[in-house]
């Protein structure tokens, strides 16, 4: 579901109550765990919390460079952690994260998808999100442009 909403406040004002309290309770964790020097904003109909465009100007799609973003689906919900797409050890400690709670982790290359605020391990969520400043986010999508 794509939201035309322009800022997160509004995204957030146009969910129904109970989908408004999950991205709320999500959102809070994203914004105390992320690092200083991310943007939070609204791109691709989703919240996004990306690198600022004068840090980072000429990206492939001419878009902010992303890092975390967070959407309510139709039947459920994304955390679109980028920096586990990009680091192979913050993928893995995610998935430890998640075994060590017990719970299964439904996730694509960098999309996170859960039904209900129970599925997150908030800690290894936060500790994915937290282990990487702008300036790491950068790097590595400098280092990976290179390659191609």
């Amino acid at each position: 579901m794509r939201s035309e909403a322009r800022t997160p406040k509004e995204y957030l004002d146009a969910l129904p109550p109970d989908r408004r309290k999950v991205v709320a309770a999500v959102r809070k964790l994203v914004r105390g765990r992320i690092q200083r020097g991310f943007e939070e904003g609204i791109n691709y109909g989703m919240i996004t919390w990306s690198v600022p465009a004068e840090r980072c100007p000429k990206t492939y799609n001419g878009q902010p460079l992303g890092y975390v973003c967070l959407a309510a689906q139709k039947n459920y919900y994304t955390l679109h952690l980028l920096g586990t797409y990009m680091n192979a050890n913050a993928l893995g400690a995610l998935r430890k994260g998640y075994a060590a709670a017990g719970k299964k982790l439904d996730m694509g290359k960098g999309c996170l998808r859960f039904r209900k605020i129970e599925d997150l391990v908030p800690e290894a969520v936060g500790d994915v999100i937290a282990s990487m400043s702008v300036d790491d986010v950068v790097a590595m999508y400098e280092a990976a442009r290179k390659r191609r």
